[in-house]
């Protein structure tokens, strides 16, 4: 669990979450229920009960997955708590630092984080068009002071994007000023859609 020195990272709150989660889940088990009755009906009661149980189950576990899962840093380690584990990089010794962003409808921009042994991801932006969800300043914050420690060129080329981003959400700045928005369009006229890596190239032009 994180602790009160913590920074949560995750782009779209839980607590926005987990409510749509719980109607979906509801929806979900009452249509098990349904189908185990007419397996028990059509085949037999043993059948359509454990068909009932499995997706009731399925339901119930897909909320509380759900409501486990958190993303976090702390003291320059970022942590992914998911249903089972919690990964962890500390990301100033982060061997690997990338840009990925995916190309959709919805566009993701996402920081991926690795060692020799684990990798995190952390969203920073969601967008449609010229706008859309960016992680707040406090996180982006953190996520540049670590990065900004490490030796290692890509990461430090990183925290400058992210401090970018952060100079142009204090002023208010168009999307076209906005670093991560920015790496959208770089995949996009490279055309490695719908989903690619930014170079390291590419990454330093995008606080030019």
């Amino acid at each position: 669990m994180p602790d009160r020195s913590a920074v949560a990272l995750d782009l779209v709150p839980p607590e926005l979450i987990l409510p749509r989660l719980r109607v979906a889940a509801g929806i979900f088990a009452g249509f098990g229920l349904v189908l185990g009755l007419v397996a028990a009906i059509l085949l037999t009661p043993e059948v359509g009960l454990a068909l009932a149980l499995a997706l009731v189950a399925s339901a119930v576990w897909a909320v509380i997955s759900g409501g486990r899962r958190r993303l976090w840093i702390d003291h320059g380690v970022v942590s992914r708590r998911g249903a089972l584990r919690t990964r962890r990089v500390n990301v100033t010794d982060a061997t690997t630092v990338e840009l990925v962003v995916r190309v959709a409808r919805v566009s993701q921009v996402v920081l991926r984080v690795g060692d020799d042994g684990t990798t995190v991801t952390v969203p920073l932006a969601l967008y449609t068009g010229d706008s859309g969800r960016e992680l707040g300043p406090v996180a982006l914050r953190a996520i540049a002071d670590a990065l900004s420690r490490s030796s290692t060129a890509p990461a430090v080329a990183m925290a400058s994007v992210l401090i970018t981003q952060l100079r142009a959400e204090a002023r208010d700045a168009g999307a076209a000023e906005r670093p991560l928005h920015r790496a959208v369009g770089v995949i996009e006229r490279a055309g490695r859609t719908p989903l690619g890596t930014l170079t390291d190239a590419e990454v330093a032009r995008l606080v030019d």
